[in-house]
C-alpha cells in the first residue's frame, strides 16, 4: 500500500495568516491550517475559551491572545509589532473564515497598508456553504451579515434591498430569527422564496426551503427550529420593467421597421403595459414622420 507523505511549507516570518476554522464539525479543517497554527509563534483568537477545544483537539500549543471587537484597536498595534519583528502569527474566529462578520478586519488592514504579508488559509464558511445546499440562484449574490436588532431599522434596510436581484445572504442570532421573518413578510411578501440553513456541520442541522410564511408557521410549529446558529438566505427579485421606464418610442420605431401598424401596436401594448388609445397615436405619428 502506497503511503502519502504531506510536504508542508513552513510558516514566514512577519506573517499574518488568516485562518478558516471548523463552523461545526471538528472534521472540517484543513491539513494546512493545522499545519500553519502548529508552526506560528502565537494564535489569535476571538474568543480564547471558544477555540480551545479545537486547539486541544488538534494537540496544538501556542501561545493565544484574544481579539475582539472591544479591544481590537488597542491590541493591533502590539500584533503589527510583532509581526515587523519577525514573528508568525495565525488569526481564526470562533467559527469559520475570519473577517466575514467577525474581528480582525483593522489588524488585516493595517498589517497591508505596512506591507506585511497577509495569508489566506481557506476553509469551512457558514456564507458559502449555506449557499451551496441552499437551492436557490448562486450565480450572483449579495451577503449583508447581520441587520440591526431592532425592527424599524431592520425594516428600513430591508426596504432598501426589496428590488435587489441577486441571491442575499444573511447572518441572525436565534433570538430574532422570528422577529427577522416577520420583517421579511412586511417587506418582500408573504410568498418569496427564503431557506433557512440552521446549525451547519453539526448533529442537529437543518436546511429548510420555502416561501417566508411557510417558514415562519413551521418555526412557530417547532420552537427547536428557533435555535442554534442561522444562516437566512433570500431570493432576489424577479426582474421587472415597468412601463414607466420603457422607450415607447425606441420599441414602437423597431416594430415598425418589420411588422404591420396594427400588428406593432398590440405587441407593444403587452410589451409596456401601456393604454393601447395612446400607443396606436404614437405609432401613427411615428409612421407619419
Amino acid at each position: 500500500m502506497q503511503t502519502i507523505t504531506l510536504h508542508m511549507k513552513n510558516t514566514n516570518p512577519g506573517t499574518l495568516y488568516i485562518v478558516a476554522t471548523p463552523i461545526g464539525n471538528l472534521q472540517d479543517i484543513t491539513f494546512r491550517a493545522i499545519e500553519v497554527l502548529k508552526q506560528v509563534d502565537c494564535i489569535v483568537a476571538e474568543d480564547t475559551r471558544h477555540s480551545q477545544p479545537l486547539l486541544q483537539h488538534y494537540h496544538i500549543s501556542k501561545p493565544i491572545i484574544s481579539l475582539h471587537e472591544h479591544n481590537e484597536r488597542e491590541r493591533a498595534g502590539d500584533l503589527l509589532k510583532r509581526l515587523q519583528q519577525g514573528e508568525s502569527i495565525a488569526l481564526i474566529s470562533d467559527a469559520g473564515t475570519p473577517l466575514i462578520s467577525d474581528p480582525g478586519y483593522s489588524l488585516a488592514h493595517q498589517a497591508r497598508e505596512l506591507g506585511l504579508t497577509v495569508t489566506p488559509i481557506p476553509g469551512a464558511c457558514a456564507v458559502i456553504a449555506a449557499l451551496s445546499a441552499a437551492g436557490l440562484p448562486t450565480d450572483r449574490f449579495t451577503f449583508e451579515g447581520f441587520l440591526p436588532a431592532k425592527s424599524q431599522a431592520r425594516i428600513n434596510r430591508l426596504n432598501e434591498l426589496k428590488n435587489e436581484s441577486r441571491t442575499m445572504v444573511f447572518y441572525e442570532a436565534p433570538h430574532r430569527i422570528l422577529d427577522f421573518f416577520n420583517d421579511l413578510q412586511k417587506v418582500l411578501g408573504e410568498t418569496r422564496k427564503v431557506v433557512l440553513a440552521r446549525e451547519l456541520t453539526k448533529f442537529f442541522e437543518t436546511i429548510r426551503l420555502g416561501s417566508v410564511s411557510e417558514l415562519i408557521a413551521w418555526m412557530i410549529g417547532d420552537t427547536n427550529q428557533q435555535r442554534g446558529e442561522m444562516v437566512v438566505i433570500v431570493a432576489g427579485a424577479e426582474a421587472s420593467i415597468s412601463h414607466e421606464t420603457m422607450d415607447l418610442t425606441l420599441i414602437l420605431s423597431e416594430l415598425l421597421k418589420h411588422l404591420p401598424l396594427k400588428v406593432a401596436v398590440d405587441i407593444a401594448v403587452k410589451i409596456t403595459g401601456n393604454k393601447k388609445n395612446a400607443v396606436y397615436n404614437q405609432a401613427l405619428q411615428i409612421k407619419n414622420d
